[in-house]
């Protein structure tokens, strides 16, 4: 929550100058979106918009592109980029710091996130986590959400030796003596299928409902939707489409992110798309549409275990009111 205190000042001062550009050459209103990472099937969605015309014929010109030193949610909340993509653990803390972050629509529908270790290791249930390392990036929800899933097995996470392995990725820290660590399924755990290592994955989800959280989901600023209602409108109509497309035609949609993007791994892109294609939606009744309960429940865990200063009127904090009606 810290990072927002910082950048507070900047955006009274700034979001209030955020204005829809026309491009010089044509009608279409240009905007930005801005990613929470380097380009992964997360984003697909975007990627197939753009390549099939989507957000032209919506009257956007759409420019993706990747976090710098100011992340996604800094550069929406400042009113340097119209959207961008971010999870529901951050909207929470921004508007929390009076940052007004909103999440228009939930990119996949459940928590595909967990703790994965090597088949050798032996981990089988939170419990097993005794005695073992697990490496992480610092951030004191790694320990809260460790000790809920090793108390729903009678685990006790002060047995656990938590460490920050700062940016080396899941590969690397099983070779630094390291056990386990966090991993979204969909994108490190089929790359480890594809390098032929077995793992064992203990979802968030089969431990704690709370832990069902939104991630990755899509942001705007409050004030811009308010004022640019009808382009926000537009651009999640477009971006719709495109994880509808990514939802029936996995394949095809991959090879729109592989041509925008030519230097990640095809295999891994064409296997996490086929994945993620059941887990966009999953058994919602729509892409991108979110719900109250899991908005509160997630908000009202991060309280109880300290990691929020005070409750959030979750009802604030997210809307369907932009995604397609069936």
């Amino acid at each position: 929550m810290w990072k927002w205190l910082s950048i507070i000042g900047m955006t009274l001062l700034l979001v209030g100058c955020q204005q829809n550009a026309k491009t010089g050459d044509s009608d279409l209103t240009k905007v930005q979106v801005v990613l929470d990472w380097t380009p992964n099937t997360n984003h697909t969605g975007l990627y197939v918009a753009q390549e099939k015309g989507y957000f032209e014929e919506a009257g956007l010109d759409v420019e993706i592109i990747q976090p710098g030193d100011a992340g996604a949610d800094q550069l929406v909340a400042t009113g340097k980029a119209q959207f961008g993509i971010s999870a529901q653990e951050s909207v929470t803390q921004a508007r929390l710091q009076g940052v007004p972050l909103v999440s228009i629509a939930a990119i996949i529908q459940h928590n595909t996130s967990g703790f994965a270790s090597l088949k050798e290791t032996g981990i089988e249930t939170p419990k097993d986590f005794e005695g073992k390392t697990y490496g992480g990036w610092g951030s004191p929800i790694e320990q809260a959400i460790i000790k809920t899933v090793m108390e729903m097995a009678d685990g006790d996470v002060n047995k656990v030796d938590i460490i920050n392995a700062g940016n080396a990725d899941f590969f690397n820290m099983m070779k630094q003596n390291i056990d386990f660590a966090w991993m979204y399924y969909g994108w490190t755990g089929i790359e480890a299928e594809l390098r032929g290592q077995a793992i064992d994955m203990l979802y968030l989800t089969d431990y704690a409902k709370e832990l069902d959280y939104y991630t990755p989901v899509i942001i705007a600023n409050e004030k811009y939707i308010a004022k640019e209602d009808e382009t926000v409108r537009a651009f999640m109509q477009a971006v719709t489409k495109g994880y509808e497309l990514a939802i029936n035609e996995p394949e095809e949609a991959a090879s729109m992110l592989l041509k925008a993007v030519p230097e990640l791994d095809e295999d891994l892109v064409v296997n996490s798309a086929i994945w993620l294609a059941d887990q966009y939606q999953a058994d919602a009744k729509q892409w991108g549409i979110q719900s109250l309960e899991v908005w509160e429940n997630y908000a009202n865990w991060m309280f109880e275990n300290q990691l929020i200063e005070k409750e959030l009127d979750a009802e604030k904090a997210f809307t369907n009111q932009f995604l397609s009606e069936e």
